[in-house]
């Protein structure tokens, strides 16, 4: 009878560098010093088995071809590959990696960020892991998964082509620096009557890249205040259909409050209620 192989977000390769490379950005952000950096540049070097295994989930997950055999070729090289890799060492590696992360970040927020090539990575990794452990149905699950998404990306590409972006990369560094300061102040200007609350959440949902607990904190802090200060425009209101729209606005707030990690929707919800805030204080003159 053959064991399961059961994927670990904390011991795949791929996850662990995508985690580590959102975490510097928001490092950056916050001005923190370069922790998420220099545990990049310690573990996923060349020279690492880490950075060794790294490559063979980067060559899956980007290279494409037209036809499933040219995918499965290119699979059977890889995995050629990946059994040279020293795994006592890849293990112990892994294990410093995640202590040392563990040591300088919430582990639990580090890795609650949600992973947009998650099925991706859980197939190579499993298969991977086929190699010591006896699955074929897992193996067989996994590798067609990623036959899927070496074929499927290259179609994708070829439809998704478009020429401006193409110029657009082909142009002058100094264009391109161009085009994104006329874009950056066409967005200041399109946004530039947003309130200090709206413009502070837009600050968090963009700091909170990879710490998605600190942002539903926030969120859910943020709403039980809204709908306290919506509450407390309730007496003055004198007309009876607003006051019934008030009320079921009050009601729906509810929902800021679902859910384990903050969706697109309840961060746009959440500026909505600001902005019905500031146009309750306005009528009121406050």
């Amino acid at each position: 009878m053959s064991n399961k192989i059961k994927h670990s977000k904390v011991r795949n390769t791929g996850i662990l560098f995508e985690l580590l490379t959102r975490q510097i950005t928001a490092d950056i952000i916050e001005n923190r010093d370069g922790l998420a950096v220099n545990l990049l540049k310690k573990y996923f070097s060349p020279k690492t088995q880490l950075g060794k295994e790294y490559e063979l989930y980067r060559i899956l997950t980007t290279e494409t071809y037209n036809s499933e055999s040219k995918a499965n070729h290119l699979i059977n090289a890889v995995m050629k590959t990946y059994n040279k890799i020293n795994r006592s060492e890849l293990r112990r590696e892994k294990y410093n990696l995640v202590n040392e992360i563990k040591n300088t970040y919430k582990i639990s927020d580090f890795f609650m960020a949600r992973i947009g090539n998650y099925k991706l990575n859980a197939s190579i990794y499993k298969l991977f892991e086929s190699i010591t452990i006896s699955d074929p149905s897992s193996e067989t699950n996994a590798r067609y998964t990623i036959v899927e998404s070496i074929t499927r990306k290259k179609m994708v590409e070829s439809v998704k082509s478009n020429k401006t972006i193409e110029n657009y990369k082909k142009s002058e560094k100094d264009l391109r620096l161009l085009t994104y300061q006329v874009l950056v102040e066409k967005f200041n200007k399109k946004y530039k009557g947003l309130s200090g609350s709206q413009r502070n959440l837009l600050r968090k949902y963009i700091n909170n890249i990879s710490n998605t607990n600190s942002l539903k904190e926030f969120v859910e802090k943020e709403s039980i205040e809204v709908k306290k200060q919506l509450q407390s425009f309730l007496p003055n209101i004198d007309d009876e259909v607003t006051s019934i729209k008030l009320k079921e606005a009050i009601k729906q707030s509810d929902k800021l409050l679902r859910g384990r990690i903050v969706e697109d929707s309840q961060v746009i919800t959440l500026m909505r209620y600001y902005q019905l805030l500031k146009e309750l204080k306005d009528v009121a003159g406050k």
